[in-house]
């Protein structure tokens, strides 16, 4: 509830501070005393969007507070929760506009965007008037505005349910889907890549086993001549077979020598036995070095083909064996996919017919809740003189969503057999306040925490319809916060607090002023309303009649 208005410098108010109470809240006076200014000040701190030019001539700026009862639960306080602000049994906007048009804004004296001031706006204030374009004439609102009449809640929050379940079962299924896709374009390729390592079957650390193998018979192959060659030249062909030669002629010459030659003889005779180990270990070496040269074929063949499958794949030789598993697993996986897929697919059809189910029952309620509206609604516009227009809920098919599958928009037809169409492209001024009217009356529920603002919604009728008008808007107001800007007496005599906006002009100054008025006075403002500037009794007396009626 909006409790209260502080303005200062705005346009032709100069400091105007106003206490406004629960029930009908009525501002009268004569035209352009200022009550548009009022709400141009309250849309201003709220973040509506309208005129720049708002800052009083000659003042640096201009500022606007409001404050609004704000009790618990109310919608405001996820908004302020959201945008990291205070929330407490008080809300205080404040905006500041300067003379070169900057604006800044509060919020319970935290800093705020307008952004956040039309989103509190929301939860706060609902504006109705012949250019209404925040409340009943926007058709985004319209199928909030049947469910909220027919109480649909549980069945919209079962839909959504639905309409989430269905979106995580289809995310599931495109994610599954794009996998088992994804490995299937790229079968062929995963196939012969793991024949092909199958086949080579390397086990880790190969690569190096037949590098050091590979290495070992190169060496050997290139030393064994050298070695054999010596072996040759020390062997029974050679140095040996020389010196056994030698040997056994100085032993046929020894007893001639007279012992001369027993050294050389001796040392000879080492000299074989050194030969012969000698040989013994280049032989040793040669076996050693001994290979099958189609093994060092074979060798750098297995050895060349590991590394050029490394290559290919991009991986250390010693880490084919694990990429070939993990080639397998994406193979294993098309198979397990299918599978897989056909279960998410069942998930998907459950899914579809949850959401199915629950959108038509929804979309079922909403056609049987449009039917008794429009009851409710032909109902009111007879006292509001709307006898012959005619009224309609249309439901139609929309796009899916976690709201259903049902558009709602209003539509009405002013005179018999005339075409139907939307509220504001159909009605007049006068007509269109009254079906809005009429529509809100139907609408309202218990108290939601929203002060609901009329502009002038009595413009263009009188009398009994004026009478009818000021009714409805007493019982709204029963069940809530009302602020009337109005021009009808019968209007103003329903209220259940009075204010009388006039302009003054004051040292050279024009500037609107606001006034509580106490029951006398409200008669005489409501004899004003009826008999213009000169008040009679008679128009006096009419007053009191409309007061007490």
């Amino acid at each position: 509830m909006l409790r209260a208005l502080d303005i200062r410098d705005m346009l032709i108010i100069d400091r105007l501070e106003l206490a406004f109470r629960p029930g009908l809240n009525v501002l009268t006076g004569e035209t352009g005393a200022g009550k548009s200014i009022l709400l141009d000040s309250l849309g201003f701190v709220l973040g509506w969007r309208g005129r720049a030019d708002l800052v009083r001539q000659g003042a640096g700026q201009g500022e606007v507070v409001a404050v609004f009862d704000l009790p618990a639960g109310h919608a405001a306080r996820d908004v302020l929760g959201a945008a990291g602000l205070p929330a407490g049994d008080e809300l205080i906007l404040r905006r500041v506009n300067d003379a070169t048009g900057r604006k800044t804004a509060w919020v319970n004296d935290r800093r705020c965007s307008g952004e956040v001031l039309r989103a509190l706006s929301d939860t706060l204030v609902e504006l109705h008037g012949q250019q209404d374009d925040r409340g009943l004439l926007n058709p985004r609102g319209h199928r909030a505005m049947l469910d909220a009449f027919a109480g649909l809640d549980d069945l919209v929050s079962r839909t959504g349910a639905a309409w989430r379940g269905l979106a995580g079962a289809r995310k599931s299924l495109d994610r599954v889907q794009a996998a088992v896709d994804a490995v299937r374009a790229e079968e062929e390729f995963l196939r012969h890549a793991v024949g092909e390592l199958d086949a080579l079957d390397p086990r880790p650390g190969e690569d190096g086993e037949l590098d050091t193998a590979r290495r070992r018979m190169q060496r050997a192959e290139r030393i064994r001549g050298d070695i054999a060659r010596a072996h040759a030249l020390i062997g029974a062909e050679g140095a040996e077979g020389a010196a056994g030669d030698a040997l056994r002629w100085l032993e046929t010459a020894g007893d001639a020598a007279e012992g001369m030659l027993e050294g050389p003889l001796a040392a000879l005779g080492r000299a074989l036995g050194e030969l012969s180990e000698a040989q013994d270990g280049v032989e040793r070496c040669l076996e050693a070095l001994d290979f099958d040269t189609g093994e060092l074929e074979r060798t750098e063949e297995r050895l060349f083909a590991i590394r050029a499958l490394a290559r290919k794949h991009a991986v250390q030789p010693d880490d084919l064996g694990e990429f070939a598993d993990g080639l397998r697993a994406r193979l294993d996986m098309l198979e397990a996919g299918e599978g897989d897929l056909a279960a998410h697919r069942r998930a998907m059809a459950e899914a579809e017919a949850a959401y199915d189910a629950a959108a038509a029952a929804l979309g079922a309620a909403r056609r049987e809740a449009a039917g008794r509206l429009d009851h409710a609604v032909m109902a009111e516009l007879a006292p509001l003189k709307l006898e012959q227009a005619v009224f309609r809920t249309e439901v139609s098919d929309a796009e899916p969503g976690p709201q259903g599958r049902d558009g709602v928009g209003f539509t009405v037809a002013t005179n018999p057999g005339a075409p139907a169409g939307p509220l504001d492209k159909i009605a007049s001024g006068g007509e269109l306040s009254r079906f809005l009217l009429a529509l809100k009356v139907c609408l309202a529920g218990p108290d939601s925490g929203l002060t609901m603002i009329f502009d002038e919604i009595d413009r263009g009728v009188g009398g009994a319809t004026a009478d009818a008008v000021g009714r409805r808007l007493a019982a709204l107001a029963a069940r809530g916060q009302v602020l009337v800007v109005t021009h009808s007496p019968q209007v103003a005599a329903r209220a259940a607090h009075h204010w009388r906006v006039e302009k003054r002009v004051r040292d050279g100054a024009t500037l609107s002023t606001v006034t509580p008025l106490a029951e006398a006075e409200r008669m005489d403002e409501i004899a004003r309303m009826l008999a213009g500037d000169s008040i009679t009794q008679e128009a006096r007396a009419a007053a009191k009649a409309l007061l007490d009626g």
